[in-house]
């Protein structure tokens, strides 16, 4: 078994659960992070939200490819759940999150525009892997 090459950056394969989980996970720390640190700037999560989303669709699994462009809109409404300013209670909670969705929808659209690119030049890869793979063996 080879040994870890030093500097190499970590390569898991996540299935569309776990992708989920990963983006969710991460992007609501990352909203706290922001609402503890930049007093819940919109911005900086904004801009936190766009490497997660290059992660998450580098690691997806192949089989599960699809689940990237879908599970980062959600994530990045988790995240939101910290970060959101809204005038006590549910109702107004409600509302900072919905006012920050929509303020925010660049953010939310350039990251599940980068993932869903990531995620179909990986696809057209692995299908013409196995077009090159299947015309060199023979029938």
């Amino acid at each position: 078994m080879p040994a870890p090459t030093a500097g190499r950056l970590p390569n898991p394969r996540l299935t569309g659960l776990g992708s989920g989980l990963f983006c969710a996970v991460v992007m609501f720390l990352l909203g706290a992070l922001c609402a503890a640190l930049f007093g819940a700037s919109l911005t900086a999560y904004g801009v936190l939200f766009l490497p997660v989303c290059v992660l998450t669709a580098l690691w997806v699994r192949r089989g599960d490819l699809m689940t990237a462009p879908v599970v980062v809109p959600i994530a990045f409404a988790v995240g939101l759940l910290p970060v959101a300013e809204g005038d006590g209670g549910v109702g107004g909670k409600l509302m900072g999150l919905v006012t920050a969705l929509a303020t925010q929808a660049g953010w939310l659209y350039g990251g599940t525009l980068i993932a869903g690119l990531i995620v179909i030049v990986r696809r057209i890869r692995l299908v013409h892997r196995r077009r090159t793979a299947g015309a060199r063996t023979p029938a």
